[in-house]
């Protein structure tokens, strides 16, 4: 829940936002002029909170307040006509890390990739799941849904229970969410009805009605998953850098391409374990932001339908073409080479589409 306060003076005009998606209660922002300044302050015992800010609430850009004085409140200067402020709580759910707003560049030309040009792209922040959706945490929330009276197309396999879920289609994915964020307590995102009062629980629906701004669990749009994977780098191939061998992920190896260290054919820790040479989630080394897998092992669902170019319909949290023949999917697979787990590398599949190398992972909203 959030509040909002407006409060005019000579100087200037402020919007206040408060308040958490994860604290029980109201924390409140307040707001008191101070000459050329103003105080803003909430309760000490709050924590891990950020204080933002913006000039337009169209298009907003939240940033970090960087001119603020700290004292027991927080003294902020202005020199625009209008600010805007917003109190964050950014304590993360558990299994799930920070990705920060901002914009980043999405799409590189380190491999001539056709689809994938490279554009400025705002995306605010998110919570993404620092793990693929495993086997065991599937069937958790899959035993929920059935008795609850959700229908999935599949039932979902895996190698074992701390494997990636495989063998689950777009239309799963979205179901599981949904049934995911009612076990939690917490607001679906995908309806079937404009007015957004019946659940998404069954049948093959290509949803148009979402709920962006509720607290529950989702696919990550395209744009979202980009900047995670990139984990805050810029310019680099993978999530990790510009090279990649089976010590990174994995993935088929083939050293003709000429960032691929190698060895050939397919990583021996997935074969090891016997076919489909999916690897335990978490096996590889995270990215910056905490986030495992984000190359390699399962092919990821997004929300979007596949397209060019990118920043559709805005490049401010493109959502993606409104219309579509395939979903996209980021990430590759333990089956394909490394010019799929690049970090602008883009594929797409049938929404229909249950296969043993697509899997998927969460996002939630603030």
């Amino acid at each position: 829940m959030k509040t909002r306060t407006r409060i005019q003076n000579v100087f200037l005009t402020l919007a206040l936002f408060a308040g958490t998606c994860f604290a029980p209660a109201q924390t409140t922002l307040g707001i008191a002029p101070a000459g050329q300044s103003t105080v803003l302050f909430w309760p000490a015992s709050a924590t891990n909170y950020v204080l933002q800010s913006t000039t337009n609430l169209s298009s907003p850009g939240w940033g970090i307040v960087s001119n603020g004085v700290p004292m027991t409140a927080l003294s902020v200067t202005n020199t625009s006509p209008a600010m805007f402020f917003r109190l964050y709580n950014t304590n993360t759910p558990p299994g799930m890390a920070f990705i920060p707003a901002g914009t980043f560049t999405m799409g590189d030309t380190l491999d001539n990739e056709a689809d994938a040009i490279p554009t400025n792209i705002y995306v605010s922040e998110f919570f993404m799941e620092t793990n693929l959706v495993s086997l065991s945490q599937w069937q958790s929330v899959y035993n929920y849904a059935t008795n609850n009276g959700y229908v999935f197309d599949h039932a979902g396999s895996g190698k074992a229970t701390n494997q990636p879920v495989q063998v689950v289609d777009w239309y799963d994915a979205l179901k599981w969410c949904n049934a995911r964020s009612q076990q939690a307590n917490l607001t679906p995102v995908y309806y079937i009805d404009p007015a957004m009062t019946q659940v998404y629980t069954n049948g093959q629906v290509t949803i148009t009605n979402v709920n962006w701004s509720a607290n529950g669990y989702r696919l990550p749009t395209e744009a979202e998953w980009e900047k995670a994977a990139r984990g805050g780098l810029s310019g680099q191939r993978f999530p990790w850098g510009n090279t990649i061998s089976e010590t990174n992920a994995n993935y088929v190896g083939n050293t003709g391409l000429s960032y691929d260290l190698g060895p050939n054919g397919n990583n021996a820790v997935g074969v090891s374990s016997g076919y489909p040479y999916t690897t335990p989630v978490g096996y590889f080394a995270p990215n910056v932001y905490g986030l495992y897998d984000m190359a390699g092992n399962v092919f990821e669902w997004c929300w979007d339908w596949y397209g060019t170019p990118y920043g559709q319909p805005t490049t401010m949290n493109p959502t993606g073409p409104a219309s579509g023949t395939l979903r996209v999917v980021r990430g590759g697979d333990w089956d394909g080479n490394a010019n799929a787990l690049t970090c602008a590398a883009r594929s797409a599949g049938g929404q229909n589409g249950a296969v043993n190398y697509i899997g998927f992972r969460c996002v939630r909203g603030f």
